[in-house]
């Protein structure tokens, strides 16, 4: 990792704080961004919250979340969030040949279309930056506002993990396999 990674008794009273706060939260872990999100305490604090609110407790069902948050983990080669995801995502019943196909960065076959709009959406805004008209308007009408507003947030939130874990370098722990080399 690029920066300290913080012990407890390297902590301020401030850091150790949300360090518990996240441990005692749903995850009952810290989360390895968190690692980094430490050293400015207020942020990680917020961020912790953010990320425990987009990981549990969205409308969205587990499925499609882990499905953006895979296609997210996938465009910024982001081996820590890929495979952490990998297995809540098989977890939550997507399938291996459509994990697969986002690892080699092909397109899916997606027999539902709730996962095909969740994977045209999180790919256009990685993509484009941009969602068309077409696509914002059947994501709409299927998700309704409050699970477009939360799906967004889901992958705005889970780049912002991807670029730290990228950025401090904290990568896959030892003897986890490294699913993609770039």
């Amino acid at each position: 990792m690029r920066l300290k990674d913080l012990k407890p008794e390297d902590m301020t009273d401030e850091q150790r704080l949300v360090a518990e706060e996240a441990i005692g939260g749903k995850r009952g872990h810290l989360p390895a961004p968190l690692r980094a999100w430490l050293h400015s305490p207020e942020m990680g604090a917020r961020a912790q919250r953010l990320g425990e609110f987009v990981r549990y407790d969205t409308s969205l069902e587990p499925r499609l979340s882990e499905l953006a948050i895979l296609v997210t983990a996938r465009f910024w080669s982001s081996r820590y969030e890929w495979n952490a995801h990998k297995i809540k995502a098989l977890e939550a019943g997507l399938e291996e040949f459509i994990v697969e196909a986002i690892r080699l960065r092909q397109t899916p076959f997606f027999a539902s279309a709730r996962d095909q709009l969740v994977y045209d959406y999180a790919y256009a805004l990685h993509d484009t930056h941009f969602v068309s008209d077409t696509l914002h308007a059947a994501a709409l009408e299927l998700f309704g506002e409050r699970g477009l507003a939360e799906l967004v947030g889901i992958i705005g939130y889970y780049t912002f993990v991807a670029m730290t874990l990228n950025a401090f370098e904290i990568g896959v722990p030892d003897g986890q396999p490294h699913d993609f080399d770039e």
